[in-house]
């Protein structure tokens, strides 16, 4: 199995990992730390250093309660990390939820468009469908304002992935190829707990039509509340849900700690490599 992404062809023969940098004043784990665009394209290159096949910029916290943020702001604070990150020689992916934002990223070299709201704004399948860049369709339920006040599911599982094949079909009769698309099942945004721990049980279900299936667990609050540590201090937790994740599929971990994320990917990958 293949990712185009943009000017990239990445063979998902192995786990990939997705380096975070959130260019934000109030993202959960590190908001304000690489608010300065010389800040986060020096964190860039670093995990670039310890490993990262691909990074994950983003401009807005889609944490919990988190406030949207303009265009404007949101456009200040990406580009210039983009265009700084041109010759990184790893796809870039920008997180936004703003086709006006999804076009200008592609056109100064994004690879990769990561949207949480599963390109439901109007205009955004639009906006990618002409490119190249490789799209990531997030299931949420309900917004960052009101989404873990009381999420319900009848069967998490059957529901996410139902979600997400109706938006991939969405998305090729929009003109987006398969071979560009992955899927991401959102896990903290609109679940609990035990609805996190299901999707995760279960993620190769998510996984089984064939499509490249994305995790972002690092960090977030089920690994807080199953081990008790605060945000700044899950690595172990964030570790062990990366590998479980990898272990049911998925093709793509999203991670802030990339280099121990890497050391135990490739002892996993050794004890797991056919004789």
């Amino acid at each position: 199995m293949f990712l185009n992404c943009g000017r990239f062809r990445l063979t998902l023969d192995r786990p990939l990992l997705m380096g975070v940098i959130n260019v934000t004043p109030d993202s959960f784990s590190d908001g304000g730390l690489y608010l300065n665009t010389a800040a986060a394209v020096a964190h860039a290159r670093q995990l670039i250093d310890e490993g990262a096949d691909l990074l994950d910029i983003g401009g807005e916290s889609t944490r919990p309660g988190a406030v949207p943020v303009t265009l404007d702001e949101e456009r200040r604070r990406v580009l210039p990390v983009l265009e700084a990150l041109a010759d990184a020689g790893v796809p870039l992916s920008i997180d936004t939820q703003k086709p006006e934002l999804m076009r200008e990223a592609a056109a100064a070299g994004a690879a990769m468009i990561n949207d949480v709201n599963g390109f439901e704004a109007q205009g955004a399948l639009a906006a990618v469908a002409a490119g190249h860049c490789a799209i990531c369709i997030m299931h949420k339920q309900g917004s960052p304002q009101d989404m873990q006040q009381s999420p319900q599911y009848t069967d998490v599982v059957t529901e996410v992935r139902d979600y997400l094949q109706q938006r991939v079909a969405a998305a090729q009769q929009a003109g987006v190829s398969r071979e560009r698309l992955l899927v991401d099942p959102g896990f903290g945004f609109g679940k609990t707990l035990n609805h996190n721990l299901e999707l995760l049980r279960r993620l190769d279900e998510i996984a089984a039509p064939g499509v490249p299936v994305l995790a972002g667990l690092s960090r977030k609050s089920m690994i807080g509340k199953l081990t008790g540590r605060d945000a700044g201090d899950r690595l172990a937790g964030s570790v062990a849900a990366a590998l479980f994740a990898v272990q049911r599929g998925a093709a793509i971990v999203r991670v802030h700690d990339v280099a121990a994320t890497r050391d135990a990917l490739a002892v996993w990958g050794a004890v797991n490599k056919p004789h």
